[in-house]
């Protein structure tokens, strides 16, 4: 039986103006998840001067932050994967290593390696390590008058950075700082890209001779399916349970526009990548060679900051870890930190974990 309480307007009025609110928020919700979804986000806003190019690479020089008298001695160089852009190394304003190293006084530079094109598909480590990074580096120490610098690498890019540590190791590299470095490819039941990529049927070749330089879209696929639930479907619910706090759905923004801009890896440094390194593991063999130049671990010789994920699953720990044993540095150090590949540096938390770490370790190693 109805009461003159429920017959009553007010109550009524009451529920409609919730069921009102309650659809206006949903709709604004969803209008926002959509925004988020498919607009770019403003990234990499450090200023920064373009100092030298090379074919489609450029090495950037960021506006210092401090003066010079309170500026460390020894300028950084910032070295990223070749089948990324460097942009999530300056991420967001108030959360990008750049700035957060800026602010601490280094005198920063950034290698970003461009997108190759099909007249680059010839392209190889050979010509990273030893055409591309020696004339950074004499660009760089003619801009700064320092004879020494310090190379952060990460992913492929410390790849990169370590062959070039052992080839040139009298060229005033003073410290060299790994971030998930892919160097030792002896453990082939890790799982994921190593457990593919070395089966006998994959064929890089094919893949070659089908596409010139591989798509980027192929290669962040095969990451996001190590993990697919959470890459095709985690990430998209935990905005949407996000979506009414904007630091947590601005800095998603940010990390997927990163994400989105996908650049494909030239031909010939796919199959090197493949075939030298995962499939034989020419580097920690000791057979690698670079234009003819032996590769050789015990000759890098320069101050070692090891950094390690310890939830990786791109670049799992064991890859990482066994250089340690074989470099010639005297002075060398491994930290181990939670997270994922991407994340120990540019996820929640980076900049009071990892980063920290690394200003510690370079400043006192700088001057």
């Amino acid at each position: 039986m109805a009461t003159n309480e429920t017959l009553n307007g007010p109550k009524c009025e009451t529920s409609f103006e919730q069921v009102c609110h309650q659809w206006h928020a949903a709709a604004s919700n969803m209008q926002e998840y959509y925004r988020l979804l498919t607009s770019d986000a403003k990234i990499a806003l450090t200023p920064k001067q373009l100092v030298w190019t090379l074919n489609k690479a450029k090495l950037y020089r960021y506006t210092p932050r401090v003066s010079a008298d309170n500026r460390h001695r020894v300028p950084l160089l910032l070295v990223f994967a070749i089948m990324n852009r460097p942009h999530v190394l300056d991420l967001r304003p108030g959360h990008s290593f750049v700035e957060y190293m800026l602010d601490r006084g280094y005198d920063i530079f950034l290698l970003d390696w461009g997108i190759p094109g099909p007249e680059d598909q010839e392209l190889k480590y050979d010509d990273y390590v030893l055409e591309y990074l020696p004339r950074v580096i004499r660009k760089l120490k003619s801009i700064t008058h320092q004879a020494e610098f310090s190379m952060l690498g990460w992913c492929l890019g410390a790849l990169i950075s370590t062959l070039y540590g052992c080839l040139r190791p009298d060229d005033g590299l003073k410290n060299l700082i790994l971030l998930t470095a892919p160097l030792d490819f002896s453990d082939k039941s890790v799982g994921g890209f190593t457990r593919w990529v070395s089966h006998p049927a994959f064929d890089p070749d094919k893949i070659i001779a089908s596409f010139g330089n591989v798509p980027g879209e192929m290669i962040d696929t095969g990451a996001k399916l190590l993990k697919p639930v959470e890459n095709f479907v985690g990430t998209y619910t935990n905005l949407w349970d996000n979506i009414e706090d904007p630091d947590r759905t601005e800095a998603w923004h940010a990390m997927n526009t990163w994400v989105r801009d996908i650049i494909p890896m030239a031909g010939a440094a796919y199959r090197q990548l493949i075939t030298e390194f995962y499939k034989e593991n020419r580097l920690m063999n000791g057979n690698l060679q670079i234009r003819g130049e032996q590769v050789e671990l015990s000759k890098l010789r320069a101050n070692l900051f090891n950094v390690i994920a310890e939830a990786d699953h791109i670049t799992p720990p064991c890859q990482s870890d066994q250089v340690m044993n074989m470099v010639s540095s005297l002075d060398k150090e491994v930290l181990r930190v939670r997270g994922g590949h991407i994340g120990i540096m540019a996820g929640r938390g980076a900049e009071k974990s990892t980063w920290p770490h690394i200003d510690t370790w370079l400043a006192a190693r700088s001057e």
